[in-house]
């Protein structure tokens, strides 16, 4: 079952116009190896199709869907919806136990959920403090969206060390440019 998610999430990023293995291996942070073994498993599948282009250096293989599997992703990512629904509506009745044991229920579905942004991820952060525990106890540190300074999600909030809300002004005084043009 584990192995059904990265399925999912290799087949939308595809379908999001992701087409080059190197940049499906980026977005989907899925090894090269086993990159490889999902996607010849969607062509077995008839989800995806390879074809080679002619590109300015050479022959390129560009991925794309198929009907069938942009049918498949839309099924799953509706079942994906569902599946977080139902643990919203348990958060938000307060309910510990059903909300734990339907978390662990879909545990393998978590990353999924996040990687096509279905669940609200303060809300998820919430259930997991209602419960006392760490989202860590259920998501891979590497699928917990990232901003890239270190520190989890912070709603895109980094200022880049600007201490001074990028208002410094360079020692100048007057507010303007400085041009030397050779007076």
């Amino acid at each position: 079952m584990e192995a059904e998610p990265k399925d999912l999430i290799v087949l939308g990023a595809i379908k999001h116009g992701i087409k080059k293995f190197d940049k499906i291996q980026k977005r989907t942070k899925i090894e090269p190896e086993e990159l490889n073994l999902i996607l010849e498993q969607l062509e077995k599948r008839r989800l995806i199709q390879a074809k080679e282009k002619k590109g300015l250096f050479g022959m390129k293989v560009e991925i794309t869907v198929t009907e069938n599997g942009s049918s498949e992703v839309d099924e799953r990512i509706h079942e994906l919806q569902t599946k977080w629904n139902q643990m919203s509506l348990l958060y938000k009745t307060g309910d510990k136990d059903k909300l734990k044991q339907e978390m662990e229920n879909n545990k393998s579905f978590i990353p999924s959920m996040m990687f096509f942004g279905i669940m609200d991820m303060m809300m998820f952060s919430m259930m997991f403090s209602m419960m006392g525990m760490a989202m860590t106890d259920y998501v891979a540190p590497e699928n917990i969206p990232d901003t890239g300074d270190g520190s989890m999600d912070d709603g895109g909030m980094d200022d880049g060390g600007m201490d001074d809300g990028g208002m410094d002004d360079g020692g100048m005084d007057d507010g303007g440019f400085d041009f030397d043009i050779g007076f």
